[in-house]
């Protein structure tokens, strides 16, 4: 079985917001979390993620791309707390197999205990 499936998988099942941009900013997939949190937006698949912030949010996104293609050792950079939803947010480099920068994605890491009951099958 192809490996590509198995990674695709890991990003549906994340609860959590992934959406996967290019390097022209382009949204190039979305997880089922990203596209319930953004549905007011319609389907934001193929679009500019720059279109979806403010001008200083551009600015700081391409700063952290430019940050990330500059060395490979540059992958992950924190870049919002949000008190409210008790998360954390993260800009994370994607590379290919010789290293090089491919994309990026956006991930929201949530920081509140668990409630599910553990090994809960039922």
């Amino acid at each position: 079985m192809e490996l590509s499936l198995f990674f695709k998988s890991v990003i549906d099942q994340d609860r959590a917001a992934v959406v996967i941009c290019n390097l022209q900013h382009e949204i190039i997939y979305m997880n089922a979390a990203s596209v319930e949190r953004y549905k007011k937006h319609g389907d934001l698949t193929g679009k500019s993620l720059l279109d979806c912030h403010s001008p200083k949010s551009n600015e700081m996104i391409k700063r952290v791309v430019k940050w990330f293609a500059e060395d490979k050792s540059h992958n992950i950079v924190y870049t919002f707390r949000n008190e409210k939803e008790n998360k954390d947010v993260y800009m994370v480099a994607l590379r290919g197999a010789d290293g090089e920068l491919i994309g990026y994605y956006e991930k929201h890491e949530y920081r509140s205990a668990e409630t599910m009951q553990l090994y809960d099958l039922t």
